[in-house]
């Protein structure tokens, strides 16, 4: 290792060179793994060819294909497996604590590059090691293509976890101190880590914010990348789809998402999400779904933080542009092809008596999708013999007066500090350019109690249990209170979540 204004630190694969910004040492776009295009197309990830001399480690290597590219156009090429690192010290003495961040976005969006999920406040603030990776998304990840493993993405992420293991002592981090922590399908993702075999000893702890609750079945996922190959006239095998240029095969997904209410009779409530994307419970690579693995103690041995927002649908209702737009047909349609039970409109008419017909129709996709998922995998930890720690956000996003609540993907700004006006993308649009004063503050405690949680497992609230049921609530005001949902709790205490199958009625 050299320090100065461009430290070196010596991988597996060779040398690479930094940037000193701050009291922080930076290393960008540094492969875990080979290109996986022309022959490594669709296949699992392998470990990047070593190099010789120094290889600088100044930029973001590109995003992997999608359907809305980021930002910097000037981020090309084929090296979409790469991580970043932003330390205090590249010592291999200080044996600080890692933190491995695995972005959102549906299973078909997001890249490291994405300025909100720079780690260098949380790195600065936290005195711990920070790590984003790059996976494959859409297609490329999770398609179930004839020929390919299934679950690519998540094949990536145990590959950056290796690379990892390897070789963040260089980088000042210690390899017996990995936390993993994403959200949304970052969450789901760890939730799937969680239950893999591949992933097992790779990290010790888990914040996983905002779990999605869908997990395909090989069938499911089957039905559905026939669909997506059909259009372009093509079959969801290696030998046809390695003949798509990487860059336009998002094109299918993006023509098939406005036809997939078209394939509720066969795929059930999926085809009313904004995404055909998934991992699969495939029996090799995710043997099981995340719930029933975590309550037979495949993860009792790391500690968990889970939560979810308050209002975690309402930015879906933003994006289709339905506020206002929701009448009593609508609510009644998404109560029952949503909630639990045999009678599910009436289980929440009765629950909630003077809901409006919008705060249903948002209320059973945010129990469905996030909030039920996530409080149901602390419970199936806590059930396996493992332990759960279990947050809520309910402070309201300042900007349209309050009118998003405290909605989907608002903690991740507060969780990497990371908002105003310097920031696109989440911070820009749930913050705004003026933050309010309890920002910070709230920001602050997010990033102390995730922070302390990756040094000591604990975050600083009492773990999770089926009596109690305390959790953080973070507001202007935080406090430790019983479980805010119960009323949904209390619904859908009886639900399994699981494999999401495919029909033929």
């Amino acid at each position: 290792m050299s320090t100065g204004e461009f430290p070196e630190v010596r991988t597996a694969a060779g040398a690479v060179r930094g940037r000193q910004e701050g009291s922080l040492a930076v290393f960008r776009g540094i492969p875990f793994a080979q290109p996986p295009v022309g022959e490594l197309r669709f296949a699992a990830p392998r470990p990047a060819d070593r190099w010789d001399g120094v290889r600088e480690a100044f930029a973001f290597g590109p995003p992997p294909p999608q359907e809305v590219m980021g930002p910097d156009a000037s981020l090309v090429g084929d090296d979409w497996l790469t991580v970043n690192v932003w330390t205090p010290d590249a010592d291999p003495g200080a044996r600080r604590p890692v933190m491995v961040w695995i972005y959102g976005g549906a299973y078909k969006l997001g890249s490291a590059d994405d300025p909100n999920y720079d780690g260098g406040r949380l790195s600065r603030d936290g005195d711990i090691v920070v790590v984003t990776l790059n996976y494959r998304v859409g297609i490329e990840g999770f398609a179930r293509i004839e020929g390919a493993p299934a679950n690519r993405g998540l094949l990536d992420q145990v590959a950056a976890l290796e690379w990892v293991r390897e070789n963040v002592t260089g980088f000042g981090g210690d390899p017996d101190q990995v936390t993993v922590f994403g959200e949304s399908a970052g969450a789901g993702s760890i939730a799937a880590l969680l239950a893999m075999p591949r992933a097992r000893g790779l990290f010790r702890r888990a914040i996983a914010q905002s779990v999605p609750g869908t997990y395909f079945s090989d069938a499911l996922a089957g039905d559905i990348a026939e669909a997506l190959a059909g259009e372009l006239g093509l079959r969801p095998t290696v030998a046809d789809l390695s003949g798509v240029d990487p860059r336009k095969l998002p094109e299918a997904g993006a023509a098939l998402a406005p036809r997939m209410r078209e394939y509720v009779p066969r795929w059930g409530a999926v085809a009313l999400t904004p995404t055909p994307f998934s991992p699969v419970v495939d029996g090799d690579v995710l043997p099981t779904a995340p719930w029933e693995a975590l309550a037979g103690g495949a993860a009792r041995d790391v500690d968990l933080i889970v939560g979810h927002t308050r209002d975690e649908y309402r930015l879906f209702l933003m994006f289709g542009g339905l506020f206002g737009r929701v009448d009593e047909e609508m609510a009644s349609a998404v109560l029952r092809t949503f909630g639990p039970g045999p009678e599910p409109e009436q289980a929440y008419r009765a629950a909630f008596p003077d809901a409006s017909a919008e705060y249903l129709f948002e209320l059973v996709q945010s129990d469905w999708l996030f909030r039920m998922p996530s409080l149901h995998l602390a419970q199936a930890q806590v059930a396996g013999g493992g332990r759960a720690h279990v947050y809520e956000l309910t402070w309201p996003a300042p900007v349209n007066g309050g009118a998003l609540g405290a909605c989907h993907g608002l903690d991740v700004p507060l969780t990497f500090g990371n908002y105003g006006d310097t920031v696109g993308g989440l911070g820009g649009m749930l913050v705004g350019p003026t933050p309010p004063p309890e920002t910070e503050a709230l920001s602050a405690r997010f990033r102390s109690s995730w922070t302390s949680f990756a040094a000591t497992g604990d975050p600083g609230w009492p773990a999770y249990d089926n009596e109690q049921r305390l959790v953080q609530v973070f507001d202007a005001e935080p406090a430790v209170a019983a479980y805010l949902e119960d009323a949904s709790r209390r619904l859908w205490q009886r639900h399994a979540f699981g494999v999401l199958p495919l029909t033929t009625a």
